[in-house]
């Protein structure tokens, strides 16, 4: 009669081990995937040293100049579906209101509030009473 004993003292440890590996690699790989959406997003440079962005005229162009970079930068995230998409287009907003804030000019912010039907801060008038 032929006969086989396999041992599970050893597997046991093994498979154990194996278990662990994996976990830890799994843990290290989504911390690098949330370091990457953070700090190593992709950037574009838009120029505007040729625009008066003090005007409603140059803050327009300029503004067109950073959707369309922001559009270019998110596109790849766009797979055809409709979460992709959600994800693509709130990539672009993203980029448009970083670059908006970065830029820190109220022309500019007047056009962007007024693309994305958000209010302006309130302007506090002071009377001179004497």
């Amino acid at each position: 009669m032929n006969t086989m004993t396999t041992s599970t003292h050893f597997t046991r440890p093994r498979a154990l081990i194996a278990t662990a590996i994996l976990g830890v690699l799994a843990a290290s790989f989504a911390a690098v995937c949330g370091a990457a959406g953070s700090a190593g997003e992709p950037q574009s440079i838009v120029k505007y040293a040729d625009l008066d962005i003090s005007t409603s005229q140059g803050a327009t162009v300029l503004y067109n100049r950073i959707r369309s970079a922001s559009e270019g930068l998110c596109a790849p995230l766009n797979g055809g579906d409709l979460d992709s998409k959600f994800r693509a287009k709130a990539c672009v907003q993203r980029a448009i209101e970083g670059a908006v804030a970065k830029v820190n000019r109220p022309a500019l912010y007047a056009v962007y509030a007024a693309k994305h039907e958000v209010q302006q801060p309130a302007k506090f008038l002071t009377a001179d009473r004497r």
